[in-house]
């Protein structure tokens, strides 16, 4: 089993990396946020791995993070869910924030994620609920937890600029490290004055 690799980039695309180690190229199918959050090629990374064996094929994907790993395998245990859904799960929320949304029993917000309808998404919820029981946080930038109050301002400003036209990334990374104690208005404010920058 690969749990880990340790190289350099050779390149980077849309959904995946190209990582050396020892000579060999190794290809990772990676969430859009943490491809984004990837230095550029020719850089050394470490990064986490799960091997998704099927009768056809062998399907390495990378995580960041223990806890996008830890996302990742509990969304893959959902009848139904396969390794492409659950990627977009986590390239559409931040892990803290997929599990506040599944312990709040917020159907709407796991909805969001492009391929999963409300059959899902309630599936989803019902089978990890007990997986995430007592979780009330919602990680904004991958940092500090916030409380359930400011998930619902956070996903509100983030809703706000995907209909302006921004893309999910260019959202996110306007909202990265928004007021812990702000309300939808205050977070939009703050993310369009940093994109204006």
């Amino acid at each position: 089993m690969i749990s880990t690799l340790c190289g350099d980039i050779l390149a980077r695309q849309s959904s995946s990396v190209v990582i050396e180690v020892s000579g060999v190229g190794y290809e990772v199918l990676m969430s859009s946020c943490d491809l984004v959050s990837l230095p550029e090629p020719g850089s050394r990374v470490r990064i986490l791995t799960k091997l998704a064996v099927r009768d056809d094929s062998l399907s390495l994907y990378g995580f960041l993070s223990s806890e996008a790993k830890d996302v990742f395998e509990k969304l893959i245990g959902v009848s139904g869910v396969g390794p492409k859904v659950a990627l977009a799960v986590l390239s559409t929320y931040a892990p803290t924030e997929v599990a506040s949304y599944v312990a709040l029993q917020d159907t709407a917000a796991i909805q969001r994620v492009p391929g999963v309808g409300k059959k899902m998404a309630s599936r989803i919820i019902l089978e990890l609920k007990d997986g995430f029981e007592g979780t009330n946080a919602v990680s904004h930038d991958g940092a500090e937890p916030l409380q359930p109050q400011l998930a619902s301002s956070f996903a509100g400003a983030l809703e706000a600029l995907l209909s302006m036209g921004f893309t999910d990334t260019e959202a996110r990374l306007a909202l990265k490290g928004c007021p812990i104690d702000g309300s939808e208005a205050v977070l939009l404010q703050y993310a369009l004055k940093r994109l204006g920058d």
